[in-house]
């Protein structure tokens, strides 16, 4: 019995306390750096290139592996916007070089990516030299995207929509609708 308590509690302060621990410290961190963010977020171990250009809002959860990659040179205008209330699963990873925001209570789960920009395709030049051209990503307040989609340049994502695992979003999704494939495709509303 005694043994058993002992057990919870190790697993208590291994799994809850510790973790709370160590996101407070790495609030502290990032803060520090300058990203923006807001009271009871929680924070994984996450990979930023510009932390000033990051604004993640209140009782947000990131997970481990979490890649907030702000393309491009120095400026000062944020690129990645995290509203309140937001999961964002493990290994999701965020490549940006306008903008991506992303509506309160949204739920990513693990491996997502989301890149707003590609290269041009012009012959003359290498693709390495091609200028990048991009687009913002929007998406709505209570969505729910799948384990490893991707959502393309330009894309806006309507709220109350679910992107099934594995799609790639090429198109605009709208509010409510449920979309799955390659590319992905509304195959019904919710209800």
């Amino acid at each position: 019995m005694l043994a058993e308590l002992y057990r919870k509690a190790l697993f208590r302060i291994r799994w809850h306390d510790l973790l709370l621990l160590r996101s407070a410290f790495r609030r502290l961190y990032w803060r520090a750096l300058g990203m923006k963010i807001g009271r009871e977020t929680r924070l994984g171990r996450v990979h930023v290139t510009w932390p000033h250009r990051i604004s993640i809002g209140n009782r947000c959860n990131l997970e481990h592996d979490v890649y907030l990659k702000v393309a491009g040179g120095y400026s000062d205008q944020l690129a990645i916007i995290i509203h309140e209330g937001c999961f964002i699963g493990w290994g999701c990873e965020f490549n940006i070089l306008s903008r991506i925001e992303i509506g309160s209570s949204t739920l990513i789960a693990s491996g997502a990516k989301f890149i707003d920009h590609d290269h041009g395709t012009a012959l003359g030049s290498t693709m390495k030299e091609q200028p990048e051209n991009g687009a913002p990503i929007v998406i709505g307040s209570d969505v729910w995207i799948g384990a490893n989609c991707i959502v393309l340049k330009g894309i806006s994502i309507g709220s109350g929509a679910i992107v099934a695992a594995g799609s790639v979003v090429t198109k605009d999704v709208p509010p409510l609708a449920i979309v799955a494939g390659v590319p992905a495709r509304v195959l019904r509303y919710r209800t």
